[in-house]
């Protein structure tokens, strides 16, 4: 695994621990579809599915990971999302919601861990 993947992989670590820790049941990490994507964390909030995207940034990167998520990439997450529920049974009953999961690692110190709710 290179440098980058190896970043990312952290953060997703951190991640799917804050998550849990805050009450949701991780249901899958790195689920892919083929070639269409791949859904960095799949948790379960009560009876709603989370589609969580994960971007991790040292600090003092270039660009924050909270302004990370593009128009096109929330469509491939709502096309993946969809794939993935076409595959587990069908829609939950509390419906579907796409987060973003900024982590930042400082030079020291723990990571910083910002969660945005429904960015799509």
């Amino acid at each position: 695994m290179n440098a980058r993947g190896a970043l990312g992989r952290y953060g997703e670590d951190v991640a799917a621990r804050k998550l849990s820790e805050a009450g949701l049941r991780v249901l899958a990490r790195n689920w892919r579809a083929g070639r269409s994507g791949e859904i960095d964390i799949l948790a379960a909030e009560g009876e709603a599915l989370v589609v969580c995207e994960v971007k991790t940034r040292r600090e003092g990167s270039y660009q924050p990971p909270m302004a990370a998520l593009t128009p096109a990439k929330t469509a491939r997450l709502r096309s993946l999302a969809e794939r993935w529920i076409a595959e587990h049974g069908g829609a939950p009953p509390g419906g579907v919601r796409i987060d973003l999961i900024g982590v930042t690692l400082p030079d020291r110190g723990a990571p910083r861990v910002e969660h945005a709710r429904g960015v799509a």
